[in-house]
C-alpha cells in the first residue's frame, strides 16, 4: 500500500518537470545542437563537430574577456562578503531599529538592473551628476566615458552597492539564529569579541555565507545589464565582460554556432566553479564538527 502511495506522489512532481523541461532541458538541448553545427539559414546547415568549440576556445578576445571577468568577480568577492559581514555584526539586535535597517537595506535589492546602471550612469557624469561633480572638486579628473579605470572602478562600486545588501540580509539572519545561551556562556569564560565571532558567529553563518557567495559569484559572472547601460562595455573593452561578449557574438555578429559553444563553455565554468566551492566549504565544515 505504501508502494502504490509513494508511487503516486510522483505525479504530483510533474508538472515540475514539465516547467523545467519546457524552460531549461529543451533550450539548453538547441544550444548544443548549434553548437556542432554551421547553420546558414533554418534550412541550411551542416555538422561540423568540435570546430567552433576549438575557435572559441583560441579566440584571443574570449581570453581578455575571461581575465576581465575573473578580476572583476573576485573583486566583487572580496569586497561584499567581508563588508556585508561587517554591517551585519553592527546592526542592532531589538527595538525599532531593526525594522528601519532591514528596510533600508531592502530598498537597493528591488531597484531593477537597467535601473540601477541609468541611476549611476547619471550619478557618476561631471556635468550633472551629484558623483563625479564631487569628485571632480576634489581635483581629481574622473570621466568613467573615457578613462578604462574610472569606468572599471565605477562599475564595481556600482555592484557593491546594489549587492551588499543581499548579503548583510543572509548574515544578519544567520546571526539572528544563535541562541543567547551561547553567547551567555562566551561571556563567563570571559572570550574576547574576536573570540565569539571566531567560534560563535562565524561558524553559525557558515551556510547562509556559502548560499551568498554562490550566488553573488553566479550573479557577478553573469553580470551584463549594469555595465551595458553604464558603459556600453567600454572606454573600448575594458567593462566588457563575457556575457557582453556572447551577446556581441550571437545578437550582433549572428554567429549561432560559435555563441552556442561559448555558452556551454561558460555553463560549464560556473557549473564547476560552484561544485568546486560548495564541496570544499562542506567538507572544510563537516572536518570542524568532528
Amino acid at each position: 500500500m505504501n508502494k502504490i502511495t509513494n508511487n503516486k506522489a510522483w505525479f504530483l512532481v510533474l508538472p515540475v518537470f514539465f516547467i523545467v523541461a519546457i524552460s531549461a532541458i529543451i533550450p539548453l538541448m538547441t544550444v548544443v545542437n548549434y553548437s556542432v553545427q554551421d547553420i546558414f539559414d533554418p534550412q541550411t546547415r551542416f555538422f561540423v563537430g568540435t570546430e567552433w568549440f576549438e575557435q572559441v576556445l583560441g579566440d584571443s578576445r574570449l581570453h581578455d574577456a575571461l581575465i576581465r571577468q575573473i578580476i572583476y568577480t573576485l573583486s566583487v568577492l572580496f569586497i561584499e562578503i567581508p563588508l556585508g559581514i561587517a554591517v551585519a555584526l553592527t546592526l542592532p539586535r531589538k527595538g525599532w531599529g531593526v525594522s528601519a535597517s532591514m528596510v533600508l537595506l531592502a530598498l537597493p535589492l528591488l531597484i531593477p538592473w537597467n535601473v540601477v546602471g541609468t541611476i549611476w550612469q547619471i550619478f557618476g557624469r561631471a556635468d550633472i551628476g551629484l558623483g563625479g561633480y564631487v569628485i571632480n572638486m576634489m581635483g581629481i579628473d574622473y570621466n568613467y566615458s573615457q578613462n578604462p579605470m574610472d569606468a572599471w572602478v565605477t562599475v564595481l562600486v556600482m555592484d557593491v552597492w546594489h549587492w551588499t545588501s543581499l548579503i548583510v540580509l543572509l548574515c544578519y539572519a544567520g546571526l539572528r539564529s544563535i541562541p543567547d545561551a551561547y553567547y551567555q556562556a562566551a561571556k563567563i569564560d570571559g572570550a574576547s569579541r574576536w573570540a565569539v565571532f571566531r567560534f560563535i558567529q562565524l561558524p553559525k553563518m557558515q551556510s547562509v555565507l556559502v548560499i551568498g557567495v554562490l550566488l553573488r559569484f553566479m550573479d557577478s559572472f553573469m553580470i551584463y545589464t549594469e555595465p551595458f547601460v553604464l558603459t556600453g562595455g567600454g572606454p573600448g573593452n575594458a567593462t566588457t565582460f563575457l556575457s557582453q561578449f556572447l551577446t556581441r557574438m550571437a545578437v550582433g555578429q549572428f554567429d549561432l554556432g560559435p555563441a552556442a559553444a561559448f555558452s556551454l563553455v561558460y555553463f560549464l565554468i560556473i557549473l564547476l566553479v560552484c561544485w568546486v566551492f560548495y564541496t570544499v566549504v562542506m567538507n572544510a565544515g563537516k572536518r570542524e564538527e568532528q
